[in-house]
């Protein structure tokens, strides 16, 4: 929203300059982004009458111009084909200087002089228009300065507003606010609004009254659509980022800026019979006044007549009824439309325009008759005609409705920490625009339907807040108790178990509870399932018993849509039968297909396998605290495959399985690739060890390596468990860096290296104690193992 100081200055006597006043908007919550001159420097120009006009005897399209420039006048030399006796226009005189820092001299043009330059609007940085010399009103004062007289040492606010600020995007709203903030009275701008000249009356029909609950309409006859624009208001549209575009729509332009209300002009004679508001028929289209046609849809509101659709309600209009230059009779358009049925329409055919943006946040829904009443006024002013009778039709069910919202006194003091003065609080909210009603406990505010953003007591703090400034709030050290963790510290929270897996590649989803009794046989067949007494379908027959069939199923469904890397988790609810009743037991389960890594250019991808999954799961049990105290021993499952799976335990408590489904499975479920699975017991997964500190040690720590030949059977996790009971506590970490069969180790047998991490807290160690550790150690894997140490 761009707005002039001068044009806020006609509606509040604001005695701040322009900075000032923007830093106390930003501050009120109207964010000003920034602050501009409204016209860029130049000196020296003056209005000026060309008295007459000769050709130049050298040049075919120069004209020899003699202008009065008050007290002097001057011979100019012009090429502008618009030069002409009578022609009231800038003149930059001899000495000047103009935009961009071009000082104007004495000059010779094909042997004649010329003292001064008659100028175009864009040689001042007003315009883009350089088709001709910018022509001024006739009653013009000759002489006088240019910047005086367009008073162009304006300032321009551009505020960046939040969607819930739609009251503010016009000057009458951005004049609330800052009486709000200064104390100064609004002085709205008098106008009233022209006597009716005819009789003749539009017949509005509301099709879609939820849509549009409010819809006025005027018909002025007569009027002149190629009269000159004032050059006052084309500047004020200027400086609030609008074009100029002729009188009728820079009227209807002007009044959305000055009030906020959206409004638009038909042809009168484009329209057959009356006015309907209804939303579009399936298929209809409509050209637009951008050129552009588009294909409606039966949720889109359309401003139509008895045969066709003539505009998009709140969007933009159509050229089948737009103001053209034969225009004689118009039909002037004032209306509320629902937010909710504005909303999204404009982006849906590809469009942003002043007055959706407006729509879309809500307009005040008692403002159609004072908007199309100014907008009558000053067109029979600019452009002439004769105004007939207003004609409104409303369903007063679907307009909104003031609210009234209770403010406690007491409420205040406790949400900002300060006391504001009760004459203060009536005050700033009557000078919001809310009507205010003391109570005993405080005041009974009334907010007007224009401020959507108020409904509730804290809406009502805020305001004051803002308004009394943000910066008078006391800064004061909290008083209230320390909040209690959310989790204790015995436990892992489940946000960060989901993390973990988030950032490893996983997506999560959620499944329904009941699925369909076959898959849930193929993937826990030794579990009895329990069936619905009223499913809401065979495929949804049975409760779960895993959390494995819904992600299967939804691995089904990435795949047949070409997603073909899917790395799935959930938690949930499984239920098994009991003899006392239904168990209920949450679980952690996950499904992973395709390759290990994205594509990428770094490297060739590889299919993942079952070890990238298990590294997942060690990340997951890192988070206990205690990762050593899990394990995975090789056991059977019949959903998995009989060399790929494994039971997982923490300590000797089995808390879930990890593997790849079985091959018929796969074929079965018709799972394109190798497929893997787990589920963790989430009880047992989120219980953690509770932190204990212990000083770093001062002293350095000492790594020995050990190989040793054990059979294939037994597992690394294994090893690594027998290691730490020997090694007791000088033994600070395990870590197993080589896995070696061939040459050199026998059949049946693997070789095992692992770096051991040797330190104590109070002294160095020195090589009899680590000696005598390392045989420790040996001796423990060669008794419980079977272990030889590999030579």
């Amino acid at each position: 929203m761009r707005i002039s100081t001068n044009w806020l200055q006609e509606w509040i006597a604001v005695e701040d300059d322009a900075q000032t006043l923007g830093d106390r908007l930003t501050m009120a919550g109207l964010e000003v982004d920034a602050l501009e001159p409204a016209a860029p420097e130049f000196s020296g120009v003056v209005v000026a009458e060309i008295t007459a006009c000769e050709r130049h005897p050298e040049a075919d399209r120069l004209q020899l111009c003699t202008v009065n420039a008050g007290e002097e006048t001057f011979q100019i030399v012009c090429g502008a084909p618009n030069a002409r006796q009578g022609l009231k226009a800038p003149l930059a005189t001899v000495g000047g200087v103009l935009p961009g820092g071009m000082k104007i001299k004495r000059a010779k043009l094909r042997g004649v002089e010329s003292f001064g330059m008659l100028c175009s609007a864009r040689e001042l940085g007003l315009s883009e228009d350089a088709a001709g010399l910018m022509e001024l009103p006739a009653d013009a004062p000759v002489g006088q300065d240019l910047r005086e007289y367009l008073a162009l040492d304006d300032m321009v606010i551009e505020v960046d507003l939040t969607p819930n600020r739609s009251d503010c995007l016009g000057v009458a709203g951005v004049a609330r606010e800052v009486s709000a903030l200064t104390g100064k009275p609004v002085q709205a701008p008098s106008f009233s609004a022209p006597a009716p000249q005819h009789q003749d009356e539009i017949a509005i029909q509301l099709d879609a009254p939820e849509a549009c609950p409010r819809y006025v309409g005027q018909i002025v006859r007569g009027v002149n659509p190629q009269a000159p624009t004032p050059l006052w208001m084309q500047e004020r549209l200027r400086r609030a980022g609008v074009r100029s575009l002729g009188p009728i729509v820079d009227v209807t332009n002007y009044v959305m800026l000055e009030l906020g209300q959206p409004m638009h002009a038909f042809d009168l004679a484009k329209i057959d019979g009356g006015i309907r508001v209804r939303m579009a028929t399936a298929g209809e289209k409509l050209e637009l006044l951008n050129g552009d046609t588009v294909e409606l849809d039966n949720e889109t509101l359309v401003i139509a007549d008895h045969s066709r659709a003539h505009a998009l309600a709140g969007v933009m209009g159509g050229e089948c009824g737009s103001v053209g230059d034969a225009t004689r009779d118009i039909l002037l358009e004032s209306a509320f439309f629902s937010p909710l049925a504005i909303a999204g329409r404009a982006r849906r055919y590809g469009l942003h325009t002043d007055s959706s943006h407006r729509f879309e946040r809500g307009v005040d829904p008692a403002l159609q008759r004072q908007a199309i009443d100014r907008a009558a006024q000053l067109i029979v002013e600019i452009a002439g005609g004769a105004p007939g009778p207003v004609c409104e039709a409303a369903s007063d069910a679907h307009l909104p409705k003031p609210l009234v919202v209770r403010l406690r006194r007491q409420r205040i003091g406790h949400l900002l920490g300060m006391e504001i003065p009760d004459e203060r609080v009536e005050a700033i909210l009557s000078a919001l625009g809310l009507t205010v009603t003391a109570v005993e406990e405080g005041w009974d505010v009334t907010v007007p339907a224009f401020r959507f953003d108020i409904a509730l007591e804290v809406d009502l703090i805020e305001e004051l807040a803002r308004v009394w400034g943000y910066d008078r709030i006391p800064v004061r050290r909290t008083a209230t108790p320390l909040a209690i963790a959310p989790q204790p510290e015995g436990k892992v929270a489940l946000s960060r178990l989901r993390d973990t897996l988030i950032t490893r590649g996983y997506q999560e989803a959620i499944t329904y509870s009941f699925v369909e009794p076959a898959l849930q046989a193929q993937l826990d067949p030794e579990q009895e399932p329990l069936p619905l007494a009223n499913p809401l379908s065979a495929d949804l027959a049975v409760m779960r018993t895993s959390l494995w069939p819904g992600l299967a199923k939804a691995l089904l469904y990435n795949q047949n849509r070409q997603h073909e890397r899917v790395r799935l988790f959930e938690t949930g609810l499984r239920f098994r039968g009991r003899l006392d009743g239904l168990a209920q037991e949450r679980l952690l389960a996950g499904i992973v297909a395709g390759n290990q890594l994205p594509e990428q250019w770094a490297g060739e991808v590889r299919p993942v396998d079952f070890f990238d999954v298990k590294g997942d799961l060690e990340a997951l049990f890192a988070a206990s605290g205690e990762p050593e105290s899990y394990r995975f021993e090789p056991e059977t499952h019949p959903a998995l495959h009989p060399g790929q799976s494994a039971r997982i335990y923490r300590g000797e408590q089995p808390v879930g399985w990890l593997g790849a489904i079985h091959p018929e499975v796969q074929r079965e479920l018709d799972l394109a690739g190798r497929s893997f699975v787990f589920e963790l017991d989430l009880e047992a997964l989120t219980r953690a060890r509770v932190p204990q500190f212990s000083p770093l040690s001062k002293f350095p720590s000492i790594r020995r390596d050990l190989a040793v030949l054990v059979d294939e059977d037994v597992s690394a996790a294994a090893i690594e468990g027998c290691v730490r009971r020997a090694g007791g506590e000088l033994l600070k970490d395990v870590v197993l860096f080589d896995v070696y069969r061939g040459k050199g180790v026998p059949q049946g047998q693997k070789s095992l290296a692992m770096g051991l991490i040797l330190q104590e807290s109070s002294r160095t160690l020195t090589d009899q104690d680590v000696d005598g550790l390392i045989q420790q150690v040996v001796s423990r894997l060669s008794l419980d193992l079977g272990a030889v140490l590999r030579e």
